[in-house]
């Protein structure tokens, strides 16, 4: 072996136990130490909570440092915390003790509200409380005992069956369930701005329903009361439902048969319709005054009777048609375009039942040649404008009562109700 060989086996070994030792001394902290490097403060706690030497020490998670020596007190445990250089721990950081998995080990955290100082230096104490420390596993033994106890074995067996017949072949729903809620999440993180405002407008929502509740309740009872009058009426709507269909066609053919003569009747019940509302007054004053009269008047049934009184509508005049537009030119009732006004107008004269607006019924005690009387009703009153009897009093026209009460002398209501109704 040469010498160069030699002197680079002796600086290889050298090289390698000053790494291990500094390796080891780094992890011992026997650098730090020497060079007075990181941060050594305390902690307390009620109990170790599981912590051991060597436990980690995170800071939200993230490690900072170990427990680097315990010492067992009179009022719990004291924990010496070896912290990396420049940690900066807010000294009213919070600690808790978790466990890295299911098997235990367990770590300390710190977990400060904020980043704010004052900070945490060597030779500083930091005290924990038992809210620090982890469920015992003894007493989360003893609890689930108790639990367990404490419910009827009876009910527990129903619940387990009830529960194994509602998961029961429900694998594949499941899947897709569990599988559509991740898609779920995955859609409202992606859009976070518009889940966040459909969970403000759904609080909107919910409120006013708060706000509204009597008003849902008093909706729900009708649509009960609906509900329970459709269902009553089931055989009904079902009846009516199936006839629908038949009386819908048979009222479409009703109306194509009736279309080429029922526009002309629509526009002939206009036109009636018009000359009846020219004349409402004396309409009126006819269905008061005609009962009136019928009623007080003699009656009786032909040929065994001796009297009666009926209303008839004569055409023995007739009616004036020069002046009017001839029948030829009429025009259909389903032409609604606009036309030439044509100068309508009676030019028959006497003895014809004139018409227009020249020979309208006029009022006064002495109308003009050729036109007839009328007088306007009053209903609230009963008197007729302008009529007057052989006294000079106003005539009018009132309520006669019930005349079921004169019993067999009801027949003297013919002398005494002209007097009566004047």
């Amino acid at each position: 072996m040469s010498r160069g060989v030699k002197i680079r086996i002796a600086a290889f070994l050298v090289l390698s136990a000053v790494g291990i030792v500094y390796v080891a001394a780094s992890y011992l902290g026997f650098v730090d130490r020497v060079l007075g490097r990181g941060l050594d403060v305390h902690a307390t706690l009620p109990t170790s909570g599981g912590l051991y030497e060597g436990s980690e020490v995170t800071y939200r998670g993230v490690k900072i440092g170990k427990v680097s020596a315990m010492h067992a007190t009179r009022d719990g445990v004291t924990l010496d915390l070896a912290l990396q250089d420049g940690t900066r721990l807010p000294e009213d950081s919070p600690m808790f003790v978790h466990n890295l998995s299911a098997v235990g080990e367990q770590y300390l955290d710190f977990e400060p509200p904020d980043d704010q100082g004052p900070y945490a230096e060597s030779g500083d104490t930091l005290a924990g409380s038992r809210e620090s420390l982890p469920v015992d596993e003894a007493d989360l033994l003893v609890e689930l005992d108790k639990f367990v106890g404490s419910v009827d074995r009876r009910s527990l067996r129903t619940v387990v069956q009830e529960l194994g017949l509602m998961f029961h072949d429900t694998g594949v729903p499941m899947e897709h369930l569990i599988d559509n809620g991740g898609r779920f999440v995955d859609e409202a993180a992606a859009h976070e701005q518009q889940t966040i405002s459909l969970l403000d407008n759904g609080l909107t929502v919910l409120r006013t329903q708060r706000d509204n509740g009597e008003n849902i309740r008093s909706l729900s009872r009708d649509l009960r009361l609906i509900t329970d009058s459709l269902r009553t009426s089931d055989g009904h709507l079902r009846t009516v439902l199936q006839g629908t269909p038949g009386t819908a066609r048979e009222v479409d053919s009703l109306l194509q048969d009736l279309e080429p003569t029922l526009p002309v009747l629509l526009g002939n019940a206009v036109s009636v319709n018009q000359v009846v509302v020219s004349h409402l007054n004396g309409i009126e004053q006819l269905l008061v005054t005609y009962p009136r009269i019928v009623s007080s008047g003699f009656s009786g049934t032909p040929p065994d009777g001796y009297g009666r009184v009926n209303l008839q509508f004569a055409n023995k005049v007739q009616p004036c048609t020069k002046g009017y537009m001839p029948r030829s030119q009429w025009r259909r009732g389903d032409q609604v375009t606009d036309t030439p006004i044509f100068p309508a107008r009676c030019l028959s004269g006497p003895p014809y039942n004139m018409r227009g607006s020249r020979y309208a019924p006029g009022g006064g005690a002495n109308p003009s040649p050729g036109r007839a009387y009328r007088g306007s009703y009053d209903p609230r009153t009963g008197v007729v404008d302008g009529a007057v009897d052989a006294r000079g009093n106003p005539v009018r026209f009132l309520d006669q009562g019930n005349l079921s009460i004169l019993g067999g002398d009801s027949w003297k209501w013919l002398l005494v109700g002209p007097v009566a109704t004047r």
